[in-house]
């Protein structure tokens, strides 16, 4: 099997005779690792041949296995978006998705939701309310109720691992001191961090007795949820379980984080409130700062990271303050931590 990608697939999927439905338009949004293209009522995803420190999308199998588990895993959130994964074939020179020919690529084909119905967007224009982030919390409780917990996905909650994801932040981090953070911030969370983890080891245990370790989303920030007919979830990490597998109050912290960095501390602390009616899981808010600290500490980490890439220099300074401005409410939330 030929493992190498071609740059040719990525023009055959803006070429409507490409597919194997009409199509009458083709947009092309690229993240750091994924193609999507929108017809209109489908979209298309293929991932990009990339290599970063955790996951690796350089051949053929390994992208077709992640887009079947990414099918596999948002099905669990979101069912009727993520429709299964296709081949691309080369049959004498003539690209499409399915019929007869060599495989070159594969396709995970979604339903298009309406791109102005994602959430992030919607907050902007302030058309989110208390009803929605109630449903939304509902959504994420019972989800996590039916998550999938065992032997190895409770060491994931573990103080080892815990310690092990805030070293390896602190590591990464490291060489943005007095770039994208301050190394007065960088210190101050470490502190209040290291304190915290130290002192709280019971409750830490508690929460993997307790069965609050599952395999949740892993990316649940309003990037990841549209509003429309219904709300919808998707975009759950499948490249990494290391990511997915965790405590649900950092799930759920996730998304809270994300509110509040959106200006919308008012919706943050409804989404936790009715998560918690919903559960019962009192000590969550306990662990509420901890864990939207350590989520606004890496979304620190990833607009730093794109620092190091080959971008446009405007498109490095939006990084810049965005990195900047996750990492000073990381340290807002450390500084409600227990004093050391």
């Amino acid at each position: 099997m030929n493992h190498e990608f071609k740059a040719e697939v990525v023009e055959a999927m803006k070429d409507p005779k490409t597919y194997d439905e009409k199509v009458e338009r083709i947009k092309t949004v690229q993240t750091y690792h994924s193609y999507i293209f929108l017809t209109g009522k489908y979209a298309y995803k293929i991932k990009k041949p990339v290599k970063y420190p955790y996951f690796d999308f350089t051949t053929l199998q390994k992208r077709k296995e992640t887009l079947e588990k990414e099918v596999e895993l948002n099905k669990r959130i979101s069912e009727g978006i993520y429709l299964g994964v296709l081949p691309i074939k080369d049959f004498d020179g003539r690209i499409k998705i399915g019929g007869e020919g060599k495989i070159i690529e594969y396709v995970l084909k979604m339903r298009e939701i309406p791109q102005e119905t994602i959430m992030a967007r919607l907050l902007e224009e302030n058309k989110v309310d208390k009803k929605v982030i109630e449903e939304l919390a509902k959504i994420i409780a019972d989800f996590h109720s039916k998550a999938k917990t065992d032997e190895k996905i409770e060491k994931f909650g573990s103080l080892e691992t815990i310690q092990f994801n805030w070293k390896e932040n602190f590591e990464q981090t490291e060489v943005f001191k007095n770039r994208t953070i301050t190394e007065e911030q960088f210190n101050f969370i470490k502190e209040k961090i290291s304190f915290f983890i130290k002192e709280n080891k019971d409750l830490f245990e508690k929460r993997i007795h307790d069965k609050k370790i599952r395999d949740c989303h892993g990316d649940l920030y309003s990037d990841s949820i549209f509003i429309s007919d219904r709300i919808y979830i998707f975009d759950a990490v499948e490249f990494n379980d290391r990511f997915r597998f965790s405590d649900v109050a950092s799930d759920i912290a996730f998304l809270a984080m994300d509110l509040d960095v959106k200006g919308k501390p008012e919706l943050s602390e409804h989404l936790t409130q009715k998560y918690i009616d919903f559960t019962k899981d009192f000590e969550l808010k306990r662990l509420l700062s901890f864990y939207k600290c350590y989520r606004a500490y890496v979304r620190g980490k990833v607009n730093s990271f794109k620092l190091n890439e080959v971008a446009p220099e405007e498109e490095k300074e939006k990084s810049k303050g965005l990195a900047r401005k996750y990492f000073e409410l990381s340290y807002k939330y450390a500084s409600e931590l227990a004093e050391p």
